[in-house]
């Protein structure tokens, strides 16, 4: 505006000092006038229009960080269960191979003590067969008449 002001301010010198001076050139100036407020409405327009565009932009991106807020927060609270979940698990399976464990040794005692047994019986059932068979071969050998 203060342009137009400036250039209004010079046409009118010159067309008070210039007899030739053509006034289709101060009407060109005029239309310029005319056309001064509606640009400047347009640009008033459009900034606030940039304005509310920044502001909504604004808001999408507190709304963002918000949600990514909350789903880290979810998550977090989804890994610590999960954490929680897999550490009793983990005491359970513990417990449980710690008891199978101990099975496993008992039966393994279980097996050594019958197998010892089973072995005695065997020596036992043995030592049996062979004075059985001591005592049918000094009965046979008694009653044998010597030929001398």
């Amino acid at each position: 505006m203060e342009a137009l002001l400036s250039q209004f301010s010079l046409l009118s010198t010159q067309a008070l000092q210039d007899k030739n001076f053509d006034p289709s050139t101060i009407e060109d100036l005029m239309k310029l006038f005319e056309l001064e407020p509606y640009w400047a409405s347009i640009n008033h327009d459009l900034n606030r229009e940039i304005e509310q565009s920044q502001m909504s932009m604004k808001e999408a991106e507190d709304y963002l960080d918000s949600v990514m807020a909350n789903a880290m927060d979810e998550y977090r609270r989804f890994e610590e269960e999960s954490d929680r979940t897999a550490e009793i698990e983990l005491g359970k399976l513990n417990r449980t191979a710690d008891g199978v464990f101990r099975v496993g040794r008992s039966v393994e005692r279980a097996a050594s003590m019958v197998s010892k047994k089973y072995f005695e019986a065997a020596v036992t059932s043995a030592m049996a067969s062979v004075k059985s068979a001591k005592k049918g071969l000094s009965s046979a050998a008694s009653k044998k008449v010597h030929p001398s």
